[in-house]
This record gives structure tokens, C-alpha cells and sequence, in this order.
């Protein structure tokens, strides 16, 4: 059995829609939700599965040490960031080398780096004018969004395209392609 840790920031679509694909999986366990924020929508979603969950402080998280402790306790494998705001600490990416993976609303490198998430992404990507627009799944490294690629999928954009469109286009590609993207990994 795989054990996951989901790290999220947000409402927790993404975690959700992990949590689905894996609920009866024989191979693979979502044990642990972590967040950085106490009103984050992913704590709510692990309480309605049955999933443990975490809020860390910025200071823990860049300590680390709290953070790998409970990752060992619980025997996580692998971790999925679906939505987590902060930079990975390199002593996490030291310890989990090629087993942390992030999805980013982009087609990388395009549009990546610190800053550059959820409507900040859609709205460089309409101001730019971009014909096409995506998903990289990556995993990750000590730099923001450079990660190597695992996986990406395009999106045709028209001119009339707004931010929100572009964003709607771009989310049914994660629900899409997240879940069994993770799933061939693990």
C-alpha cells in the first residue's frame, strides 16, 4: 500500500477529486491532508472522508522537522501538492526525491514561478494572448515550478477567452487528467 500526503492550500477540488479516484484503491491511501491555512476547504473534505489532517504554521513548515515527523509517522510515500501556496523546504525535497509531485494551471515553463498561481496564471495567460493554455504536472524540486515534467495537457484558448474562461478550461483538465496521472506514478 501507498500512502499519500495531499498538501493544499484552498477550497480542496483538486484533493477531492484524488480522494474519489483512490477511495477504493487496494494500492494507494490518501493518509494525511496538510494545509497551511485554518479555513482552508480541504480540511472539510478530509473530515467528510476520514482522512487525518494537519495545519502547519510557516514556522514548522520551514523548520521541517515537525513536518517530516509526521510524515514518517504516518508512513507517507508519496506527496501531492493540489493547490499548496508555499515553496517546498529543500530539506522535504531531500527526503522525498522524486516523490513529490505538483500540478501547476500552466503549460511550464511558461508562466511559472513564485507569484504565479490560480487567476494570477490565467490572467498573464490572457494578457499575453495565448493561443493555447494547460496543465504540467511536475514534480518538485528546490525551485518554484521548475520541477521536471511528468505531464502536460493543452487546451485550445479563443480570443474571447476571459480569465474565468480560461480558468474553467484549464480546471477540467486537472479533474481530467490529475487523479490518473497520479495513478500511473504510483
Amino acid at each position: 500500500m501507498r500512502n499519500i500526503a495531499i498538501l493544499a492550500s484552498g477550497a480542496g477540488s483538486n484533493a477531492l477529486n484524488i480522494l474519489r479516484h483512490f477511495k477504493n484503491s487496494e494500492s494507494v491511501h490518501v493518509s494525511l491532508i496538510v494545509s497551511n491555512r485554518s479555513d482552508a476547504g480541504v480540511l472539510k473534505i478530509a473530515e467528510q472522508f476520514g482522512i487525518p489532517s494537519l495545519i502547519i504554521t510557516r514556522a514548522d513548515f520551514l523548520n521541517t522537522e515537525n513536518l517530516l515527523a509526521e510524515l514518517k509517522m504516518r508512513r507517507i510515500d508519496f506527496i501531492v501538492l493540489a493547490g499548496f501556496l508555499w515553496k517546498i523546504p529543500e530539506s522535504v525535497v531531500a527526503t522525498y526525491p522524486n516523490r513529490i509531485v505538483n500540478i501547476h494551471p500552466a503549460l511550464l515553463p511558461k508562466y511559472g514561478g513564485k507569484g504565479m498561481y490560480g487567476h494570477f496564471v490565467h490572467e498573464a495567460v490572457h494578457e499575453h494572448r495565448e493561443k493555447e493554455s494547460g496543465i504540467t504536472i511536475h514534480y518538485v524540486n528546490a525551485a518554484y515550478d521548475e520541477g521536471d515534467v511528468i505531464f502536460q495537457a493543452r487546451v485550445s484558448l479563443s480570443e474571447e477567452d476571459t480569465p474565468a474562461d480560461i480558468e474553467r478550461k484549464v480546471r477540467a483538465l486537472e479533474i481530467e487528467y490529475f487523479p490518473s496521472v497520479l495513478a500511473k506514478l504510483l
